[in-house]
């Protein structure tokens, strides 16, 4: 077999031919060439009459053990009618980069699995090449298809950068996975999300979770006014768990006695836990909360009593019991809870929306702890744009398959 042919099956690229191999202080380097004779555009794939020739150029590929393999050629420009001169197209590489798509296929898959460093280090690249190698990945595997046939969608926000940026994530509740991501948390960003989306696809949308955002309301209003806004479970009953605490707070501030008011701060978390979650000693302590301090335990049977209305499987059952729970609230003589009342009041239709469909915004919040993961193992992101590229490349259902050996049994 000639040394050609062997180089060419070990760098495994098809329409490649192998002209020539030397060993230099860099690697191995392979001079090579397309199979095909007349150029094509690299960025249409048409042939075109070729330009001039451009000076040989290097390609990082892949490394057998400790000798790293480049792939060297001089590329030809074309003179492209639709595009314009452009570089010729060549079968082991994406235009205007200096990596093969097999070395470029391997980062982007260790990069869903390991943090950026480790995989500088196992591959032999700098950080900003991984970093451009992902979005350049990305691009490539995210189609305007993706928002094809979206029903049900989940929107939050997601910071990054100690909490003073932020962007929204829109995830797939069917497909379960992330579909858009875009900067900022205003009505705007998801506006650019449904600008995207197009007007006939947004018409198809039948649910949207959400949290109690005003500007996510505003746009899906605007934009998709026949989907139902199904408003997370937890952040509404989240507004009673907060409620129980401000009055848990106000009723220390007017305890006189040190002892007295020491007792009633350490009661916060068996007044925020759910019975069936609750220690012996937190029961104790509600118990004596039940003796000593009427309205810090109406506070807590109020958050009880909005969490059982949300258990209901009947629509109406639930209707029934927030109605009431509505006027309870309203007239508990616990200002927090009032103003929890009017505000449930307001959502009454998205809440008991869930009740209907059982939707609500786990999954979103779950691929959120994921990016979080990603965010805390890349020591943070200085940009959006890079957070969105993780986020795309570890939650967006992209699949790839690095050019690694079939597993086989040991011998």
């Amino acid at each position: 077999m000639r040394i050609s042919t062997v180089f060419r099956k070990l760098i495994g690229v098809i329409g490649l031919v192998v002209s020539t191999v030397s060993f230099e202080e860099k690697g191995v380097v392979v001079d090579v060439r397309p199979r095909w004779r007349k150029p094509r555009c690299s960025q249409c794939a048409r042939i075109r009459p070729a330009y001039d020739r451009s000076p040989p150029r290097s390609w990082r590929h892949l490394a057998l053990g400790r000798w790293v393999f480049w792939l060297r050629y001089a590329p030809r420009r074309v003179n492209c009618q639709t595009c314009g001169v452009r570089v010729e197209l060549v079968p082991w590489a994406a235009a205007l980069s200096r990596f093969t798509k097999d070395l470029e296929e391997l980062v982007a898959y260790l990069a869903q699995q390991m943090d950026r460093t480790a995989v500088c280090k196992l591959v032999g690249i700098d950080w900003r090449s991984v970093g451009s190698i992902i979005e350049r990945m990305v691009s490539a595997r995210l189609g305007p298809e993706r928002l094809d046939d979206l029903t049900v969608i989940g929107v939050d926000e997601l910071s990054f950068r100690r909490n003073h940026e932020y962007v929204t994530v829109v995830v797939d509740h069917v497909r379960r996975r992330v579909v858009w991501v875009g900067e900022g948390k205003s009505a705007d960003t998801l506006k650019a999300f449904f600008d995207e989306l197009g007007p006939e696809r947004a018409a198809k949308l039948t649910h949207v979770t959400m949290d109690l955002s005003s500007a996510f309301i505003a746009a899906v209003d605007e934009r998709a006014p026949q989907a139902e806004k199904i408003y997370d479970r937890f952040h509404v009953q989240r507004l009673a768990s907060d409620a129980v605490d401000q009055v848990r707070r106000s009723e220390v501030r007017q305890v006189v006695e040190p002892e007295e008011a020491a007792a009633l701060k350490q009661t916060r978390w068996a007044l925020l836990k759910r019975p069936w979650n609750m220690e012996q000693h937190e029961g104790e302590k509600l118990g004596e909360v039940q003796r000593t301090n009427k309205r810090l335990y109406r506070a807590y049977l109020l958050k009880e009593s909005l969490a059982r209305g949300l258990d209901y499987r009947q629509p109406a059952r639930a209707e029934r019991h927030l109605d009431s729970w509505i006027s309870w609230a309203a007239r508990s003589r616990l200002r927090p809870f009032v103003r929890v009342a009017k505000t449930i009041k307001r959502f009454r239709d998205g809440i008991l929306g869930y009740v209907r469909t059982r939707l609500s915004n786990g999954l979103t919040e779950g691929l959120n702890n994921k990016t979080r993961l990603i965010t805390r193992r890349a020591y943070g992101f200085h940009s959006a744009r890079a957070l969105a590229a993780m986020i795309h490349l570890c939650c967006g259902g992209i699949t790839l398959a690095p050019p690694l050996p079939e597993p086989t049994s040991s011998p």
